[in-house]
């Protein structure tokens, strides 16, 4: 089940909300909240709910362990044993494949047999809820929040519905204490509808109509690709997988806030950044600092030599490209960006910094959206092709006019996208308040922006309805 679905808006979420509501006391409140959530979870992976539940009673006795053992060695035993059952968990389900495909590339050139091993399928999130399942166990470790006593607990740190399948990325020592004690007003569960809505606006006005260019263009052979369908086909990737992703983040964040929860903001406007490491510092950020806290500073972070410092960059962003999937073009994608990292610490990255600011802003925008052709291409050979036609040293023999895909409402989309890239919001909040805006304008304000909401759930819910075109782009992850 995915949020931008009628049986989630209109089915799921309204008696999931309504018997929170009404149900009191903390306790059955969470109870009420894991029930919906492992329901959320097996309406698409009925069989893999229970490999999660083993995964969690797993983590739950590992960190019960942690938290009460004593013995320096022993707790680092534990932790070391935690942090292997589940990445091995991960790299069956997630790599078991990708390993065996290429292995039997290497045993074919060699003339050998072949290995032979029935598909493993991939469970939906798994490299979410895996990430979560660590992050409780370090955190016990780290003594950063104890250990949870009571088995649903972990549960439902790690099934709630709202992160389960697209983050963002949580912490235990950040959502123990919510399990506890947090307060659910009207001012939060009102910005939690907004957010929501926001975030789901995001995904069906925006994100869901540059799709359909995209997927049509990446799929064209070169010998229909010109520099321009190929320019048009990456712009569109770089605004639907911005709005996809930061309006599912949106939407989890509003869902959270509504049951009283705070989580952590994944996105900062990435698209404004003047470097590649601003744009780390703005994009999936809880998967960005994740990788700092519990890899990047572990190997080393900035305390040793500059060029461990770079060994340490390379392996981050290498097991950040494969966290995203099991393919060669995820790994050069990450390594390309780590690439790029290395290179701001030393002159290149002073260069960069003395440029004009609409000269840094260009050069990220282009690093970022060759790096998305990589993240968006089946094989490396496609992304080359592409990479080809956008440098207009295709071999288009027969080429698709860019016309035949610009149509209005792509046209509305892509200056929509463009516009809602950049912190229009933001900017208008700070201007009203430096003017000092008195509270009939600020009355009117909050009505007119409440309008606004309900006409983009309208048209959120009319575009839901009259298309059958809705892409899941986690289906990797």
């Amino acid at each position: 089940m995915v949020f931008s679905s009628p049986v989630f808006l209109f089915l799921f979420l309204p008696v999931v909300l309504t018997g929170y509501l009404i149900l009191r006391g903390l306790r059955v409140r969470n109870l009420w909240l894991l029930v919906f959530s492992l329901l959320f979870y097996a309406w698409g992976e009925p069989v893999f709910v229970f490999l999660a539940l083993i995964s969690t009673l797993m983590n739950c006795a590992l960190g019960l362990w942690v938290d009460h053992e004593q013995q320096p060695h022993k707790r680092k035993m534990a932790v070391a044993l935690a942090i292997t059952l589940n990445i091995g968990l991960l790299a069956f389900f997630k790599y078991a494949n990708f390993v065996v495909d290429n292995l039997n590339v290497l045993l074919s050139a060699g003339h050998l047999g072949a290995v032979r091993m029935p598909r493993v399928l991939l469970p939906i999130g798994i490299s979410f809820f895996t990430f979560h399942a660590l992050s409780y166990v370090i955190d016990v470790y780290r003594r950063k929040w104890p250990a949870a006593h009571n088995p649903a607990d972990v549960a439902l740190y790690i099934f709630f519905f709202p992160q389960l399948i697209a983050g963002p990325i949580l912490r235990w020592s950040a959502i123990a204490p919510q399990l506890a004690q947090r307060r659910l007003t009207s001012v939060g569960f009102a910005e939690g509808v907004r957010r929501f809505v926001g975030g789901l606006a995001k995904k069906m006005l925006v994100a869901n109509v540059v799709a359909l260019p995209v997927r049509d263009i990446f799929a064209l052979p070169a010998s229909e690709l010109s520099a321009p369908v190929a320019w048009l086909g990456v712009l569109c990737y770089t605004l639907q997988i911005y709005f996809d992703f930061s309006g599912y983040s949106d939407m989890a964040v509003g869902l959270g806030k509504m049951f009283g929860f705070e989580f952590l903001e994944n996105f900062n406007f990435p698209y404004i950044a003047q470097s590649v490491r601003d744009f780390w510092r703005r994009w999936h950020i809880s998967l960005s600092t994740w990788f700092r806290d519990y890899l990047y500073i572990p190997l080393g972070g900035n305390r040793c030599a500059e060029w461990r410092q770079y060994v340490n960059l390379t392996i981050v962003f290498f097991l950040c490209g494969l966290w995203h999937g099991a393919s060669w073009p995820f790994v050069i994608w990450g390594l390309y960006h780590g690439l790029f990292l290395v290179l701001e610490r030393t002159r290149f990255g002073q260069l960069v910094d003395a440029l004009p600011r609409p000269l840094r802003h260009a050069y990220v925008l282009l690093v970022v959206m060759c790096g998305w052709v990589l993240f968006r291409a089946d094989t490396f050979a496609q992304a080359m092709v592409i990479f080809r036609a956008m440098a207009g040293l295709g071999t288009a023999t027969a080429a698709q006019p860019a016309a035949r895909y610009l149509t209005r409402l792509l046209c509305w989309a892509i200056g929509a996208g463009i516009v809602f890239s950049v912190p229009l919001r933001p900017w208008l909040r700070q201007q009203c308040a430096k003017l000092g805006v008195n509270a009939p304008i600020r009355a009117a304000g909050l009505t007119v922006e409440a309008v606004l909401l309900i006409a983009l759930l309208l048209l959120s819910a009319v575009w839901l309805a009259g298309n059958t075109y809705n892409p899941f782009i986690y289906y990797r992850f």
